[in-house]
């Protein structure tokens, strides 16, 4: 390796305060390569120990050094002075420097490996949850602020955490955090004119870092080159092997005997070429702590309030009486996160959330925008505030008439949305097609709550995205209709082959007119037929299929993506009568 690997100039500007992820505990042999003491071997390692300190101790906390607070200890609760210490605490002797452990080393034996515990604190006053080997906040979308790195046999070599949330959580204590680093450069070569320091031994203290490189002669296998091991060997001649129950006292000079020899060692000239750092470092806290101790911070978040495009931020939309407009691929982008949630009130209004607690009362106006009032937008965190903001659009199409009646009226109208019951319309087909003819007439599947969930007409954001939702919609009708199981009731024709739309019709024409059975289906039909979309049907063809659903194709599509889900649960809420009625 280059002289430059072993001397770390990079490392050494380097600086963890200004990192995104911050390190509190590393064991970490990020390489080795080759033998011990062998041409070829290479290793690169990297520890740090961490120990976060209360502000007014820093100055005599810089007196701790690696050995102090490094990879060298384990961490469990002990007497000093006839005081108990708990593991989580650091307590200096003989002074008044107490530390807290953010990583708890916990020892194991032989055959456990060590356990790295995240300070329960730390992660309870932070609401972190977690998962695996990650600590997520759900309550800022599940957000990663910590992770635990293993080996492959399982041992932890890196805990680190995210550095926005530890400085909030230093600042909020008023402590800041102390890390001490060590890494380790190895190389052994036969030749070592590419290094050109002075000295076999070179040593550079500068601040809080300590550098040293060393050249060191040795033979093959890794013994100091020209060296000698000297051997001493001592063992008791007065022990009788033939005892029952042999019992020694101390040996007298008469009872030793002893001898040494040296070794020389032997093998070719071979360099171990080493570099060493220590850096001592201080992670500064935050100035503020708005995740903790709920300061504010200045608004960083603009929204569009007017036709002239004036943007204003949360304090302006808390004190107003007024609604925003945002794109339609708003809910999507929200609703579909993890802990994202969507329901409905009305046809046109109902609530959306990147998280259960967070959610907001919306309407959709005769463009197909999205309306909330701006308070409840002012209202959020920042962080779900950014993400409304991507979306946000200039007032067109006046607010949405069913949000104003609810939000200003008080007149909640009188209408349902078809989202809500597409679910539970499927629930009760199968639960019908049991009790009244002894047949499930939907297959299970594991996919179908995943497909449901998108099953909204802000799928239908474009052309593309209208196709989408008919696939999805033909997923849990046509393609989840199990037609073997009809078939057990009503056969095909010999030499007349059935799909599972057709097989339920003549199924329902068994107790309605034929044509009214067709009719029922139609618009399951029609979104079979549109699965595919322009790609692979011409435009006649995409013509039939949307008058067979019934969705009027000048319209926005959001509104188009309401006229198919609606044409569809009609339908489906028209078989269960059929159904239900079966026996009657």
């Amino acid at each position: 390796m280059k002289q430059e690997w072993f001397e770390m100039p990079k490392i050494r500007k380097r600086s963890f305060d200004k990192s995104v992820w911050i390190p509190l505990r590393a064991v970490n042999k990020i390489e080795e390569t080759g033998q011990i003491g062998y041409e070829g071997y290479k290793s690169n390692f990297f520890g740090a120990g961490s120990l976060a300190i209360p502000l007014e101790y820093k100055t005599e906390a810089e007196k701790l050094d690696w050995m102090d607070i490094g990879i060298s200890h384990d961490h469990c609760g002990y007497f000093q002075d006839e005081e108990y210490i708990p593991s989580r605490l650091y307590k200096d002797y003989g002074s008044q420097l107490i530390g807290e452990h953010l990583v708890l080393n916990q020892r194991g034996n032989s055959i456990e490996n060590r356990v790295w515990h995240l300070n329960q604190d730390f992660v309870i006053t932070l609401g972190l949850k977690r998962e695996e080997d990650i600590w997520v906040r759900p309550s800022e979308g599940y957000i990663e602020v910590a992770k635990l790195f293993r080996r492959e046999d399982g041992s932890p070599y890196l805990l680190e955490v995210r550095a926005s949330h530890l400085k909030d959580y230093l600042c909020a204590r008023n402590m800041t955090l102390y890390i001490t680093s060590y890494y380790g450069r190895v190389e052994i070569v036969k030749d070592v004119s590419h290094i050109n320091w002075d000295d076999k031994v070179i040593k550079e203290h500068k601040d809080m870092e300590r550098w040293e490189g060393h050249i060191d002669e040795i033979h093959e296998g890794g013994m100091p080159f020209g060296g000698k091991t000297a051997v001493f060997h001592v063992s008791r001649t007065d022990v009788d092997i033939e005892e029952d129950v042999p019992s020694f006292d101390f040996a007298s000079d008469d009872g030793i005997r002893s001898e040494s020899w040296e070794k020389e060692h032997n093998g070719k000239k071979l360099y171990r070429v080493e570099g060493k750092l220590w850096k001592k470092e201080w992670i500064s806290p935050a100035q503020i702590s708005p995740i903790i101790r709920g300061d504010e911070k200045p608004s960083t978040v603009f929204f569009i309030t007017d036709a002239e495009g004036t943007q204003e931020s949360k304090k302006a939309l808390i004190n107003s009486t007024r609604w925003l407009w945002f794109r339609p691929e708003l809910i999507s982008a929200i609703s579909h996160r993890r802990g994202g949630t969507l329901s409905w009130y009305t046809k046109d209004t109902g609530e959306v959330g990147c998280l259960p607690d967070y959610s907001v009362h919306f309407g959709i106006n005769r463009l197909g925008l999205v309306n909330v009032f701006a308070k409840d937008i002012g209202l959020l965190p920042d962080w779900q505030q950014k993400i409304w903001a991507g979306y946000n659009v200039s007032p067109e199409g006046k607010v949405s008439k069913e949000l104003l009646a609810a939000q200003m009226k008080a007149e909640p109208a009188n209408t349902q949305a078809p989202e809500q019951f597409l679910e539970k319309g499927l629930e009760l087909l199968n639960y019908y097609s049991k009790k009244e003819i002894g047949i499930t007439l939907i297959r299970e599947h594991d996919f179908i709550p995943k497909v449901i969930k998108k099953c909204h007409r802000f799928r239908a954001t474009d052309k593309d995205g209208l196709y989408a939702l008919a696939k999805d919609i033909a997923r849990l009708t046509a393609d989840s209709i199990d037609a073997a199981e009809i078939q057990t009731i009503i056969s095909p024709p010999k030499g007349t082959k059935w799909g599972s739309l057709k097989s339920l019709e003549n199924l329902l024409a068994e107790k309605i007119d034929p044509q009214k059975a067709r009719s029922l289906l139609s618009s399951f039909v029609g979104v079979y037929e549109l699965r595919h979309g322009d790609a692979h049907l011409p435009s006649s063809e995409i013509d039939d299929a949307f008058n067979l659903i019934d969705v009027d194709k000048d319209i926005p599509y959001v509104h188009q993506g309401y006229q198919l889900l609606d044409s569809c649960v009609s339908s489906l809420y028209g078989i269960i009568e059929v159904i239900k009625h079966w026996n009657a």
